[in-house]
């Protein structure tokens, strides 16, 4: 402390941050472009620090990337395990090998740490933390702000600072900028601040941090232009990142995506219904209209959305719009309509069962998939789950298999897959496939098995096979 005062460096009470010294403190007078032309000459070489805020889906991926391109890297997360586990080589996120952390792990292009003070020396931050909502579907950023004050207790003149997280329009400004600003220092002005959405598909093999389009905003142009030449060193291509004009821009854009999806998919969940009440194949009808070469895009149904986006954004934005008293009547329907997708497959199910005089109560139900979607081991949000607690509310004997999802908890029971070897010789009533995946369905009808096929994993229904 008393380094720090002898420095020039002022420390703020109120929030423990100390303050680093203002360049006029030190005597001379600056403009704050200064501060931007270096670390501007720092992105373009490469020779910038970049720290990442979260070692998740999000922030892995981002980080090894930017350590890929010969930025050095810390990345910083609260778990004392994640940390170990990256430290050695490893990696806890599917989309991220072992194979990708270990090299850079050696040459230290990418160190994890769960201390704060090690992202001191960082130039540039990204905050890559979860925003769930609350059992009201009310937004919860208290993983932002925990975030933005770790951030505090570094922020120094010239630094980026840069939130990626999924939040409603006004988050950056209205809630990270105050917080940034107790410590003295004043976003865009004496540091950087700006808005840049992820846009990560777990599991998707073609899309990835490198190659897919970058939006951001900063809250002054200069903020913009700082993050832009950053993400544009990162990118394949140096058309894929996009400009916008302010930070809330950046952060609706990237709820009307996630929207948009939400309400297509919506659409063909309550054109499911319907078509099962008119004997009518709905697969078959998505898939003639999509024939059409303009004007349509195919959504499919299913249980309802899952993950960390689509199911969660569409209540920040209409949360946001109360605050201007303006309901978004159609967002809140589509997501009622995904929520009830769930109870409505398992009513199929005991349609099912009915037809061989079995109760619900009691039968023995297999349910193929655990995850949120296919080929992930992520199961936040997971609409499959959601699927195994209404059936065992309802008397069912759950059992299921995920070559990904080692074990799942089910109340206070925790449930062990079975092998996907296990699976055509299964003693159940009933198999309910809920995500995507290479299963036996032929052996299991062969054997007489009713299933049911929330995702049209096995085609056209045969006699003991029926899809949603």
């Amino acid at each position: 402390m008393a380094d720090a005062l002898a420095s020039g460096a002022s420390v703020r009470k109120d929030v423990g941050v100390q303050v680093p010294p203002r360049p006029q403190d030190e005597g001379r007078i600056v403009t704050t472009s200064e501060p931007s032309k270096t670390l501007t000459q720092r992105l373009s070489s490469r020779d910038a620090t970049v720290g990442v805020l979260g070692l998740g889906y999000v922030g892995l991926p981002l980080a090894i990337s930017f350590a890929e391109v010969g930025y050095h890297v810390v990345g910083f997360d609260v778990s004392d395990s994640v940390v170990s586990l990256l430290n050695a080589g490893a990696s806890h996120i599917d989309d991220v090998t072992p194979s990708r952390v270990s090299p850079l792990v050696v040459e230290k292009s990418f160190t994890a740490t769960s201390s704060v003070h090690d992202l001191s020396t960082c130039d540039v931050l990204f905050i890559c933390v979860p925003t769930p909502f609350d059992k009201a579907k009310t937004p919860d950023l208290s993983f932002v702000e925990s975030a933005t004050r770790s951030v505090a207790k570094v922020l120094r003149h010239g630094m980026l600072v840069v939130l990626q997280s999924t939040t409603y329009p006004g988050t950056t400004t209205e809630f990270v900028r105050p917080i940034l600003e107790e410590t003295g220092l004043r976003a865009g002005v004496d540091f950087h601040l700006a808005f840049s959405p992820e846009r990560v598909d777990p599991g998707n093999t073609r899309w990835n941090v490198r190659n897919t389009p970058k939006v951001v905003g900063g809250l002054t142009p200069v903020c913009t232009e700082l993050a832009k030449t950053l993400l544009l060193s990162l990118m394949d291509d140096p058309t894929l990142v996009r400009t916008v004009e302010s930070p809330d821009v950046a952060e609706m854009a990237k709820l009307l995506e996630n929207t948009y999806r939400a309400v297509n998919i919506a659409l063909v969940n309550e054109l499911a219904q319907l078509c099962n009440e008119m004997g009518i194949d709905v697969w078959s009808v998505i898939d003639a209209a999509a024939t059409k070469p303009f004007g349509f895009q195919a959504f499919y149904p299913g249980i309802g959305p899952g993950g960390h986006c689509i199911p969660v954004d569409p209540f920040y934005l209409a949360w946001k719009a109360r605050e201007f008293d303006f309901q978004t009547r159609f967002i809140e329907l589509a997501a009622d309509i995904n929520d009830q997708m769930a109870a409505y497959a398992i009513a199929r199910m005991q349609d099912m069962l009915n037809e061989r005089s079995i109760s619900l109560r009691g039968a023995n139900i297999l349910c193929l998939g655990a995850a949120f979607k296919r080929g992930v081991s992520d199961v936040r949000n997971s609409r499959a789950i959601h699927v195994m607690e209404l059936l065992r509310e309802r008397g069912a004997r759950v059992s299921y298999c995920d070559p990904h999802v080692s074990e799942v908890r089910l109340g206070g029971d925790t449930l062990r897959s079975l092998g996907v070897d296990e699976v055509a010789d299964a003693k159940v009533d009933l198999v309910a496939v809920l995500v995507g995946g290479e299963w036996p369905l032929v052996q299991l009808e062969a054997r007489g098995i009713v299933v049911f096929d929330a995702v049209n994993a096995g085609g056209a229904p045969g006699n003991h096979r029926q899809r949603l």
